[in-house]
Order: structure tokens, then sequence, then C-alpha cells
């Protein structure tokens, strides 16, 4: 997986909605090269397939190529969106979505496939997977409300555990703050993946200098 998950913004249009921002405009920001966020996944449960497809092709167009783009869960809008001529990087799915063996045959071998894991036996089975899942999401590490099947917080010990027993690159999400991620990191975190610390900030680009500051300028 060439990719760098260390700053990883997982959007909400509604957070940013509530910020004054428009989404697109915000996720271009953060991810400026001034900025720091280095990977964006479009999470957006409550869009039309059609408002959800016109966002991911909106972004692919602004975000520069070192950035990597995905979608959650929704296969058809990543297809869609690469039969479009837009480009993405791969999908995200949790335990409930499609199985990984379904989502990889339709995305190909050549995209990223994240999945969602909370527990040792999630992680053994997704590095172990034939399919080849490319990363792991850890969480949620704290309580949170910008995903409401989200399962109970880890905490940063149990976190640290989960990360040592994973075979694959770990992101850490669930209520994540500027303060988490110097623990994330040295915990063997690949990255830090963040929703309400950008999308709510007054100003989305200083907030993901500060987090790319937290996490270590040298990742």
């Amino acid at each position: 997986m060439n990719a760098d998950l260390s700053i990883y913004l997982v959007t909400d249009s509604r957070l940013a909605a509530a910020a004054g921002h428009d989404l697109v405009d915000l996720v271009a920001a953060a991810a400026d090269a001034d900025a720091g966020v280095t990977a964006v996944q479009v999470r957006e449960k409550d869009a039309s397939a059609l408002e959800f497809l016109s966002t991911v092709v909106r972004l692919a167009d602004r975000l520069p190529e070192r950035v990597a783009l995905l979608v959650n869960d929704r296969v058809d809008v990543f297809l869609a969106a690469r039969a479009a001529g837009a480009r993405l990087a791969g999908v995200h799915v949790g335990q409930a979505d499609l199985p990984v063996e379904a989502v990889r045959e339709l995305i190909g071998p050549d995209a990223i496939l994240g999945l969602s894991a909370s527990t040792v036996g999630q992680l053994r089975a997704a590095a172990e997977h034939p399919s080849r899942v490319d990363y792991v999401g850890i969480g949620a590490l704290h309580p949170t409300t910008t995903k409401t099947d989200a399962p109970a917080a880890l905490g940063h010990d149990e976190f640290a555990r989960l990360v040592a027993a994973s075979a694959l690159p770990a992101v850490g999400i669930g209520g994540v703050a500027e303060a988490d991620l110097p623990r994330m990191r040295a915990a063997g975190a690949a990255g830090a993946a963040v929703v309400s610390a950008i999308c709510s900030a007054p100003d989305p680009a200083d907030a993901a200098r500060r987090l790319r500051a937290a996490w270590g300028a040298e990742s």
C-alpha cells in the first residue's frame, strides 16, 4: 500500500455546515501542502447516492495526488466515480458492510481496502484474509457522536494493545483530538483518523497543521 495514513480526515458535511464551511472547500484547505492532511475518507451516511457521488468527484478534482481519497462503505459510489474519471485510492468498509472478498473483487487488486476492527479476532481475520485488506481502522478510541453505531470506547491502553496485535497498518479513530496523537503514534499506529477535530474547527487548515505537528512532522 503506497499511501500515507498519518493524518486521516473522515468527512462529516453536517459538522462542516454547522461550522460555516463548504465541505469540499474545507477538505481542500486541510489537505493543502501547508496544512497536512494525508488521506481523506468520504463518509456521508445521510447523503443520497447522487450527492455522495458529486462530493467524491469534486474532491478528487481538488485534492493533490499525494492525498489518498477513499470512499466509506459505498462501493457503488466508488465505482461510479472511478468510471467518471475521478482519481480515487480505495474503499473503507465496516464489519457489517459488504464482505471483504466481494469488495476486493469489485474494486480490483490495485485499490486500497480498509476495514474497521475493534477486537483481536477481527484484526487477525483481516490480516489473514485471502482478498487482502491493506489497513485496519481501530476504534473507537474515545466516546464519539459522529458515528451512531461506533463500538464502546477502548481508551489508550486497549488501543495500544490492539495496535500491537495487528499485523496490518492501523489507524485509530473515535473522538480523536490533537492531544491523543503523540500517544497513538508511540503505540505504533500508522495514523490518526479525525472527524470533528477538523470538520468542526473554525480554521480547518490551522487545525490540520496542529494535528500534523502533534503527530510529528517527520512522519
